[in-house]
């Protein structure tokens, strides 16, 4: 009984977030200047044909009437239709949110790698060459910005050594996979294209490498300062005076303890990829809800832009619940 209504007080709180967000993305893109009527017939129409396209979309309407409908649009699973491309937003989201799920996957996936054994091994040799290396990485990623690398690494790895192909969409030189997931590295293991796995996977390494440092570096900070502080907690120091084997203490009574807050952690960071690789994926041309996003924006594509923000919004804060609801089962203390 207490898990429901845990995660029904979590729900709420989820659906009054979005229900903020979808307001204030409402009134922003509605002051953004530029007429999205012009867009759609081109500057050279005339202003009764002008008047007739804005009549259509209802953009005459009181901004509260507008968001109503936009709304009751929402509920029934129709986020509009892009006047930029012409096509329902959902049909565009269908391929860009895949592309955007891969990125942020992959970046993550490499971030845990590097960032939580370099923080464990730096919480433990103190004072070490490692335990050196671990803060200047931290430092540098925290204060270092992503579109500075990620053209950084395209200037070293393509233009310099030619190590990488062209920073160009997801796959070249190779046909994309059978789309299962939309996922082309996924979808090439499922069916054994290992050619276009090979394809997507160098096509993805520089844009996932720049996203994993950035994100990798506050990981690296948490599971270090996290780590120590166990380290020099009391029951630890009597464990060592009992003479348990130091990688017993390390991972059995140690690491456990600081899974909570690195876990969180990541759930903070993935969220946050799910909707914040806007510079990346224009960088590197990948053509995910980021780029989805910017193109919308330039072009006043009010539809698009509220989609990209509702959707990024919701994945963030799912993702938070599904962590929040883990600590329930895992931490006797939220309960």
């Amino acid at each position: 009984m207490r898990i429901l209504t845990y995660v029904s007080h979590r729900l709420l709180i989820l659906f009054l977030a979005v229900f903020g967000v979808s307001i204030i993305t409402f009134v922003v893109t509605r002051v953004l200047p530029g007429n999205p009527a012009y867009l759609i017939v081109g500057v050279q129409a005339d202003q009764s044909t002008v008047d007739a396209v804005i009549d259509k979309l209802g953009l005459d309407k009181p901004i509260i009437e507008q968001y109503h409908l936009y709304m009751k649009q929402l509920f029934l699973g129709d986020f509009g239709t892009s006047w930029r491309t012409g096509n329902p937003v959902s049909f565009d989201l269908s391929s860009r949110w895949p592309a955007t799920i891969e990125l942020s996957s992959i970046a993550m996936i490499i971030a845990i790698i590097w960032a939580i054994p370099l923080g464990l091994i730096s919480s433990i040799r103190k004072k070490s060459i490692s335990d050196y290396i671990a803060k200047f990485l931290s430092g540098l990623g925290v204060a270092i910005p992503e579109f500075w690398l990620a053209t950084l690494l395209i200037l070293i790895f393509f233009a310099g050594f030619q190590l990488a192909p062209a920073p160009i969409g997801r796959i070249l030189l190779s046909s994309p996979p059978e789309s299962i997931t939309g996922m082309y590295i996924l979808d090439s293991i499922i069916t054994a294209n290992w050619e276009s796995l090979r394809a997507s996977v160098s096509q993805i390494i520089l844009p996932a490498s720049t996203l994993a440092f950035t994100i990798g570096a506050p990981l690296l900070r948490v599971t270090r300062t996290f780590m120590k502080d166990v380290l020099d907690s009391q029951y630890i120091r009597s464990a060592r005076a009992m003479g348990i084997p130091k990688m017993s203490i390390i991972f059995r009574h140690a690491f456990p303890n600081v899974l909570l807050p690195v876990s969180t952690m990541i759930a903070v960071l993935y969220g946050y990829l799910l909707g914040g690789t806007v510079l990346v994926e224009y960088v590197f041309s990948w053509p995910g809800m980021g780029k989805y996003a910017i193109d919308s924006i330039n072009s006043s594509d009010y539809a698009p832009v509220m989609a990209v923000v509702v959707l990024s919004a919701v994945s963030y804060l799912l993702v938070y619940l599904l962590t929040d609801i883990l600590h329930f089962f895992v931490d006797p203390r939220s309960r």
